[in-house]
């Protein structure tokens, strides 16, 4: 999840085809509750696209009375997107939002100016316990966006459009790809699909975007000849089409977008183009400036005890 430190992914060392630019192999963390795995940033990639920061969370099973306990916490000049595969999440921001996010759904926050919120398993869900795994990621914002007001938006999963033919399921979470468009608008050029293969199945890829990449959560895939197993970041050469065939039943993301026009600092839970504008959010964050949550108030997740200054995440990321 966004509120976890997780240190930066140990890089595979197997040579890779001439179809990918960059292979990353994320390193799992067990956090007591669940194991993650986090693939952006990494210190060979800062981004794909948009996509400033990819996580993994699970698979994980919580039994009666567990769940996840996330606190009120701010975000800036950014937008996260959480899709699951399994489980659902409560998500309450300070917009006054309270949506349950759930399987196979888009629940995109804009923290634009500043939002906060908090993401728990509901009281429901804690009495029959649950299962949960998805992927939670963050889009750096264009900078001439950063300071947007911050919005939620969700569609559920009967609003995305889906590809099903020839063993190839795909559903559509943002952009355009395989001649469908997402009802989701994004900041930037976006895209972000959700791709199940039966065994021996094909998807091409065309260099439709900037840039691309996979991200493989179960089976085996092929690429130019190269096998993938799950939980590698497939960072795919721009303007090359690739075919991507299913040795096994296999699943995967498929996501990038256009490049940012610069990179971007981080530090916590806030990205900005600026430094100084990361170093203002600590400040409003530590004097309580920010909105509350409407019903979550009385708990938050305090300002992390490190003095760094925010760094540019192609030289190592710091996580507090």
């Amino acid at each position: 999840m966004s509120w976890s430190p997780c240190p930066d992914p140990v890089l595979g060392d197997r040579s890779t085809a001439d179809a990918i630019e960059t292979l990353i192999v994320p390193r799992a963390v067990d956090l007591g509750e669940m194991t993650v795995r986090r693939a952006l940033p990494s210190t060979k990639r800062q981004m794909v696209g948009p996509f400033i920061f990819f996580d993994q969370m699970g698979p994980a099973e919580f039994l009666t009375d567990q769940g996840i306990d996330v606190r009120p916490h701010p975000h800036i000049n950014l937008a996260t997107l959480t899709y699951l595969f399994e489980g659902e999440i409560l998500h309450r921001d300070s917009l006054g939002t309270e949506q349950a996010i759930q399987p196979g759904a888009v629940n995109w926050m804009r923290a634009g100016r500043g939002i906060v919120h908090s993401e728990r398993t509901s009281e429901e869900r804690k009495r029959h316990g649950q299962k949960l795994f998805g992927i939670q990621t963050w889009m750096a914002l264009p900078a001439d966006r950063e300071e947007d007001d911050p919005a939620f938006l969700h569609h559920g999963a009967d609003a995305l459009p889906l590809l099903d033919a020839d063993g190839v399921q795909a559903r559509l979470i943002a952009g355009q790809a395989f001649g469908l468009t997402s009802p989701l608008v994004t900041a930037s050029d976006t895209l972000y699909a959700d791709v199940q293969l039966a065994p021996g199945a094909r998807l091409p890829i065309e260099p439709s975007t900037e840039e691309r990449a996979l991200y493989t959560i179960s089976g085996t895939i092929d690429v130019a000849g190269d096998s993938f197993e799950p939980g590698q970041l497939l960072v795919l050469r721009p303007g090359d089409p690739i075919t991507v065939r299913a040795a096994t039943a296999a699943r995967f993301m498929l996501f990038g977008g256009a490049a940012m026009e610069g990179p971007r600092y981080i530090w916590w839970n806030f990205v900005s183009s600026r430094p100084e504008r990361i170093a203002a959010a600590k400040e409003e964050w530590a004097r309580g400036r920010f909105d509350t949550v409407p019903g979550d108030e009385a708990e938050f997740i305090p300002l992390p005890d490190r003095q760094d200054a925010p760094q540019r995440a192609t030289g190592g990321v710091l996580y507090p």
